[in-house]
């Protein structure tokens, strides 16, 4: 079973992946549109990015742990995933600078110290930025072993992200739990134990 589902995805080209990447932008498009956000519109777009670009960074994480375990290979998409987390990222981090901020850096800075989880949200995106940097075969290319090393930083950034997502929230939620659950356990899998010897 699993070798057919691995046969019939490598038959879906990247840009599916990436079409299938924007439509839940568009969907946030028609809902702001539509004038359906609620009382409190720009909290909303806000939470809907970051919680968005939680699911692919967490998506890429997925991965590995799917060719290791279950035999399902999706490495050829993976560069695709990390691109749209990065877009969302950027997105999220764009939607709380003009329309939460008005571009005012005074109130950004006050507002990081009102709410200091929001540093831990732009860590994460400092961290994402050598990663989208170099996610091109000329960066690898480059970079050899080095490249491997310096994408070891998308694992802070996600528990960076997730800690974010906690801590904004006023009362954390069992879905917050589960994401900081999920997280820590496709950590877990990059764990390398070393090896008995006889």
């Amino acid at each position: 079973m699993i070798a057919r589902i691995d046969v019939w995805l490598k038959r879906v080209p990247n840009w599916a992946v990436w079409l299938a990447g924007f439509i839940p932008l568009a969907w946030l498009v028609w809902l702001v549109i539509s004038n359906d956000l609620g009382v409190d519109p720009v909290k909303e777009i806000e939470h809907r990015l970051g919680k968005i670009a939680l699911w692919f960074l967490i998506g890429g994480l997925v991965i590995t742990p799917l060719r290791k375990f279950v035999g399902l290979n999706l490495l050829r998409y993976r560069r695709a995933i990390g691109l749209l987390a990065f877009i969302y990222v950027v997105l999220h981090l764009m939607a709380w600078a003009v329309f939460d901020m008005g571009l005012l850096l005074s109130q950004a800075a006050n507002d990081l110290f009102r709410r200091p989880y929001l540093i831990f949200g732009i860590s994460a995106f400092i961290l994402l930025i050598p990663l989208a940097i170099t996610s091109n075969k000329a960066s690898i290319r480059k970079l050899g072993a080095n490249w491997r090393r310096l994408h070891w930083l998308v694992y802070p950034a996600v528990l960076l992200g997730v800690v974010h997502y906690l801590w904004q929230m006023k009362v954390i939620r069992t879905e917050g739990w589960i994401w900081l659950a999920v997280a820590l356990l496709l950590l877990a899998t990059r764990i390398k134990f070393p090896k008995s010897s006889r």
